[in-house]
């Protein structure tokens, strides 16, 4: 907990944010997922800058209270703003993040969102999280979200999310 006469600086507040959860995916944190895209410190005010994973993201209502709680628990003022460009990309998350998610059963995105070839026809290449297998399919473009499609590995047969790039 950081106490209002302690020196705050960037690093600490991104460490409580650490504690903010994405609530559809909870082993990503805020900073994880790359929502958090800066903290601004002006005394013991804080101001911190989220970019919505898509416009109209459900959970970014959850994730803006999330974040003033943990903070103003940690006797912070804080303001939460959100900014909508440059839009969200999956470039944004930390290899980390992309970690925790195969590790949890999704995918993590398979190229950066610089490559577009899925428009023209070609899929990316999505390991299978389970058995590692790039034997896979793709089920949906929709999965159990908004930003995951459905696949489905063609070697151990088991389906999984796979988190877009965008």
């Amino acid at each position: 907990m950081i106490m209002a006469n302690d020196l705050l600086n960037k690093e600490d507040v991104l460490n409580l944010l650490e504690s903010v959860k994405d609530p559809e995916i909870p082993v990503l944190s805020v900073v994880d997922l790359g929502v958090v895209r800066d903290v601004v410190l002006v005394n013991s005010d804080v101001e911190v800058v989220i970019t919505p994973t898509y416009s109209g993201c459900p959970a970014m209502n959850t994730i803006e209270e999330d974040i003033r709680k943990v903070l103003t628990d940690n006797h912070l003022e804080v303001k939460v703003t959100t900014v909508l460009s440059p839009s969200w990309t999956t470039d944004w998350m930390t290899e980390s993040g992309k970690r925790k998610l195969e590790e949890y059963g999704i995918a993590p995105p398979a190229e950066t969102s610089a490559n577009k070839m899925s428009l023209i026809g070609e899929e990316p290449k999505v390991n299978c999280p389970l058995c590692k297998s790039t034997n896979t399919v793709v089920v949906s473009q929709f999965g159990s979200t908004a930003c995951k499609a459905l696949y489905k590995c063609k070697d151990c047969l088991e389906p999984f999310d796979y988190f877009k790039c965008l």
